[in-house]
């Protein structure tokens, strides 16, 4: 099941209000390659990603990701997106991104649940590591 919202995105280059697809049935989060190169500089691949679609026998082929900050709730998120080109949704947020921020969908409302304390914890967490 997907839900999809509006979110701020923020990169080093600017910032874009963006639609984003949350996709529990996507393993990665995806950005269309079009609209992140005025937010972040891209980052190749050392070796490319070859990922299965949706439609049988057909894989498209990553050679970039960006890591981006976004907005829900004025709640800061981070997470590192796969550029895709030719990507039908602006953004997807996939199960990663849901599960190491603990996002919960909630469909009956058609929103997502951003605990702003367990946010702030994990980010806490994340700088002590660096």
């Amino acid at each position: 099941m997907i839900i999809r919202l509006p979110l701020r995105f923020e990169g080093s280059k600017g910032e874009k209000h963006l639609y984003a697809l949350f996709d529990s049935g996507a393993t990665y989060s995806c950005i269309n390659e079009s609209l992140v190169e005025d937010l972040e500089i891209l980052t190749p691949l050392h070796t490319p990603m070859r990922l299965a679609t949706a439609s049988d026998h057909t894989y498209m082929e990553i050679n970039n990701r960006s890591t981006l900050d976004f907005y829900h709730d004025e709640v800061r998120l981070s997470d590192e997106f796969l550029v895709v080109p030719g990507l039908s949704e602006e953004v997807i947020i996939g199960a990663n991104t849901m599960q190491k921020w603990r996002l919960k969908l909630d469909f009956e409302h058609d929103n997502v649940i951003v605990d702003p304390r367990v946010a702030k914890l994990i980010l806490i967490n994340l700088i002590r590591r660096d």
